[in-house]
């Protein structure tokens, strides 16, 4: 009797609603500072998320975001401040949102993609640490969720613009 091949079994088995893993658009560019095989996999994992955050290039997009934050020479504090418009791209002004989306591709990047992405961003979280004041009332703010993380727990500011604080 003749057997099924073992291609044929493990077809078999996949659920139907799996999804396809096709990729129609080009490989992107690589993502600054690292491998082209981690980039892949950003782009890979950006590709198939299925979160409202999440679109192409957003990991990138807040790699550079937290890099330029932490940018300006100096020992003088840095404070984050939230931006008031809640939509995906505005919403990486507010660079504890941009560590946040980082900290979703670290923990969705298969092993290797996600030890390199997470040794630069271990890296920017030391002068993060660093530059930033840490709230001494993050506990006793109605406002405070236990879901939000460590990089929530700093000191805010406000933004200025040319007529003062907004």
């Amino acid at each position: 009797m003749p057997r099924k091949r073992p291609g044929a079994l493990r077809a078999a088995q996949q659920p139907r609603h799996h999804r396809p893993q096709r990729w129609d658009s080009p490989a992107p560019d690589r993502v600054h500072g690292l491998s082209a095989r981690t980039s892949l996999a950003i782009h890979r994992y950006e590709a198939l998320s299925t979160d409202y955050y999440v679109f192409p290039g957003v990991t990138d997009h807040a790699l550079r975001r937290y890099r330029a934050f932490l940018r300006p020479p100096g020992r003088r504090p840095r404070y984050p401040y939230a931006d008031g418009c809640s939509c995906r791209g505005c919403e990486l002004r507010d660079v504890r949102h941009a560590r946040a989306m980082l900290d979703a591709a670290v923990r969705n990047l298969p092993p290797r993609a996600r030890a390199e992405l997470g040794r630069l961003v271990a890296a920017l979280d030391a002068v993060y640490l660093a530059r930033t004041l840490p709230d001494p009332f993050a506990d006793a703010r109605r406002e405070w969720r236990p879901h939000h993380v460590w990089w929530y727990r700093r000191l805010e500011g406000c933004q200025y613009t040319a007529s003062g604080a907004v």
